[in-house]
C-alpha cells in the first residue's frame, strides 16, 4: 500500500446525516454527527466531548471503510403562490359556474380594478362582477334582482362619505339580503395610490367639474381613456391601492359567499 491511498482509490460520498457515527481518518477521533460550523462537521464522541473537522475528501471511515463525508442539500420548502388579493392560490382548481349572488360596481373601471386584484379569488368562489350606470336608481335596481338569503348582492359605491348624494342613495336600501360597502374617493382611480401612478398626490379638482377630465388635465394626459390605461397597467396587487376599497371589497366577498341555510 506505497502512497497515499486517500488520493489513489475512489471512495464513496456519504451525507453527513445528524447521529451518523464516523471516525476521522488522521485522529482516530469517533463521533456521531451533531452539527456544522464554518464549514465543517461537528462530531461528538460518547463522552460528550466535540470536535470540528473538515470536510475534506476520504477523510473520515464508516464501519472501517474511507468515505468522504458531505453536508445534506436540505430541499427548499415549496414556495406559496399569494394570489393578487394577497390569499393564497389554490392550485389545480377550476373556476366554479356562477352562483346566484352578485357583487355590483359603478362603472366599468371600478370593474377592471376589482378583477385585477380579486379576480382569482371570486373565479374559485363563483362570483360575477357587474357594473352599473351609476346608482342614481340602486334601491329600484337592488328590487329588480330580487335578493334573498341564497340569492345576496353586494354593492360598492365611490365617495360613500357622510352627507354625500351617494349616503342618501344607500339609504334607502334596506333589505337585509343586500349590503352596500364604499369608499371614501371621488371616483375608483383614486383609490390607487398615487405613487404607483408616478404621481406625488392626486390633483385637487374643484367642485362641479368632471373629475376625471380636471385630473387628466392637471397631469397632462389627453384622454381619460389613456390615463385609466396607466393607472389599470400600475396595480398589480392589493399593496397598489388604499386600504378603504380593500377592506370595501373583502366585506362584500365574505358577504355573497357566506349564505344562510
Amino acid at each position: 500500500m506505497a502512497g497515499d491511498w486517500r488520493r489513489r482509490k475512489v471512495v464513496p460520498e456519504v451525507d453527513a446525516e445528524p447521529d451518523l457515527v464516523v471516525e476521522d481518518a488522521d485522529s482516530g477521533f469517533c463521533g456521531a454527527v451533531v452539527g456544522f460550523e464554518l464549514g465543517a462537521v461537528v462530531l461528538e464522541d460518547r463522552f460528550g466531548k466535540r470536535r470540528n473537522f473538515p470536510l475534506e475528501p476520504a477523510a473520515f471511515l464508516l464501519d472501517g471503510r474511507p468515505v468522504t463525508l458531505r453536508r445534506p442539500v436540505r430541499a427548499q420548502p415549496a414556495q406559496r403562490r399569494m394570489t393578487a388579493s394577497g390569499s393564497i392560490a389554490v392550485a389545480g382548481v377550476k373556476a366554479q359556474v356562477a352562483k346566484a349572488s352578485r357583487i355590483w360596481v359603478e362603472g366599468i373601471h371600478d370593474a377592471a380594478l376589482v378583477e385585477r386584484i380579486w379576480g382569482d379569488d371570486l373565479r374559485i368562489e363563483g362570483i360575477v362582477v357587474e357594473p352599473l350606470s351609476g346608482i342614481d336608481d340602486l334601491a329600484g335596481d337592488v328590487r329588480e334582482f330580487g335578493p334573498s338569503k341564497t340569492r345576496r348582492l353586494g354593492v360598492l359605491v365611490d365617495h360613500l362619505v357622510p352627507g354625500s348624494k351617494e349616503s342618501r342613495i344607500v339609504a334607502a336600501v334596506k333589505d337585509p339580503n343586500v349590503l352596500v360597502t364604499g369608499h371614501p374617493y371621488v371616483d375608483v382611480w383614486q383609490a390607487v395610490k398615487p405613487e404607483r401612478v408616478g404621481l406625488r398626490a392626486w390633483p385637487v379638482i374643484p367642485p362641479g367639474r368632471p373629475w376625471k377630465e380636471g385630473v387628466c388635465e392637471a397631469v397632462g394626459v389627453r384622454e381619460p381613456a389613456d390615463m385609466w390605461r396607466r393607472i389599470l397597467a400600475s396595480v398589480s396587487s392589493y399593496k397598489d391601492v388604499e386600504t378603504p376599497l380593500i377592506n370595501s371589497v373583502e366585506r362584500l366577498i365574505d358577504f355573497v359567499t357566506v349564505l344562510e341555510d
